[in-house]
């Protein structure tokens, strides 16, 4: 019995040692697997600490910021609010303008960006220094068409352009539910640029100006910049409005004080202290510009969202906005005249629109050839390059005139 009893002590005792053995092994298991799982943890965040480190060092190296102040349009970013901090990836105008600007002459309408501040600081950017930029480049004229759908006076432009290739850009921006594309020997073929909806008299339609002009930007070549509609006619052929462009430092956008309500009138006090009645002036919507002025109208962050705020109908956007902002930072750089002939004489918020009865010789050339202006500080009888508002049935007889009176073939 007391042999019975001392065997089991001894298993209770044995017993209780492997026991103590078995929790002491698995407390060490469980300590080095814990002390394993720290060690991955900590070298796994160090490793994205690091990562993220050189990724912010990388994006703060490569973000975009103004250039120096030597450069000849370092004033565009101190006057008109370009920041640093443009909440998109950075542009290096080297690398992303092949990606950027798919045509084969530079001409920089293929692409997709649809984002109106994106396009417009890359079109600051991609040529910093134009000189620079286009000194080995055969300056161009960009010829950028505002237009609901088709462009029905088309045949008379082609003919205009036809021989010239080289000389020029073309770009159009049109409703985005018109789809249709001329024929692949059109000169007009894909030369639409991403465009957005446009409604008559309110702000759209300078903003819809603003993105032509930033999309023939893109285009290092293109030195000046002349606005046309749909309905408006060249008046002489292609040599001498090149000429007549490109051979003039200053811009050709009207701009004069209206003292009355339908000038004067329109201004809103709100837009003080930054525009004042003085600042104030009207002009046609059809304007041409040469790049410092047009790099200024896309990069104004400072005046325009006045006028998208404060000009509203009976004021009209595209009627004050440019003529009022180059009076304010540029009046030097203007003649104070539009090239573009329009005939208000008969009143109302249009102007004449010809017919096809219209259309003569005689009235082609009274817009030629009628008026006198100064042009290089010289006094001039060719005032008007373009004139509008031409009627689609004005095609047949102004094809029918074009080999006599502007020289095409």
């Amino acid at each position: 019995m007391f042999k019975r009893f001392e065997m089991n002590g001894f298993v209770r005792e044995l017993y209780s040692r492997i026991r103590r053995k078995f929790h002491i092994t698995i407390t060490s298991l469980f300590l080095l697997s814990m002390a394993s799982f720290v060690v991955v943890l900590g070298t796994f965040t160090l490793k994205l600490l690091v990562s993220e480190g050189s990724s912010s060092c990388s994006l703060k190296h490569n973000r975009f910021a103004p250039p120096p102040m030597s450069s000849p349009y370092s004033y565009i970013f101190s006057n008109f609010g370009f920041r640093s901090s443009l909440p998109h990836s950075p542009f290096n105008s080297s690398l992303e303008s092949k990606t950027l600007i798919g045509a084969p002459d530079h001409n920089g309408t293929l692409h997709s960006v649809t984002d109106d501040r994106e396009l417009m600081r890359r079109a600051v950017v991609i040529c910093p220094n134009v000189t620079e930029s286009s000194e080995n480049l055969t300056p161009k004229v960009a010829f950028m068409f505002l237009c609901r759908g088709s462009l029905p006076l088309a045949p008379l432009w082609e003919k205009f352009f036809m021989g010239n290739e080289g000389l020029y850009s073309i770009y159009i921006h049109t409703s985005p539910e018109f789809v249709d594309e001329p024929s692949v020997t059109s000169m007009f073929y894909k030369r639409k640029i991403p465009s957005k909806p446009v409604q008559w008299g309110s702000a759209t339609m300078v903003d819809a100006e603003r993105r032509l002009l930033a999309n023939a930007l893109l285009d290092c070549a293109n030195e000046r910049f002349v606005l046309l509609s749909e309905a408006c006619i060249p008046l002489f052929n292609f040599t001498t409005v090149y000429n007549y462009l490109i051979n003039t430092n200053q811009s050709f956008i009207g701009s004069f004080d209206d003292p009355r309500p339908t000038g004067r009138g329109r201004y809103n006090k709100r837009m003080l202290p930054k525009v004042s009645l003085t600042d104030w002036r009207k002009g046609s919507q059809w304007f041409e510009v040469n790049r410092k002025l047009a790099l200024n109208i896309i990069s104004d962050e400072i005046y325009y969202p006045l006028f998208r705020n404060y000009c509203n109908p009976p004021c009209y956007v595209d009627e004050h906005y440019v003529p009022t902002l180059v009076n304010k930072i540029s009046p030097e750089l203007n003649t104070n005249r539009s090239i573009t002939w329009v005939d208000w004489s008969k009143g109302g918020p249009h102007p004449t629109q010809y017919v096809r009865k219209d259309v003569s010789m005689e009235l082609l050339n009274r817009i030629r050839q009628g008026f006198d202006c100064t042009y290089n500080g010289q006094t001039r009888s060719i005032c008007f390059l373009f004139a509008r508002k031409f009627h689609p049935i004005t095609l047949e007889p102004l094809l029918r005139m074009a080999p006599a009176l502007l020289g095409f073939n």
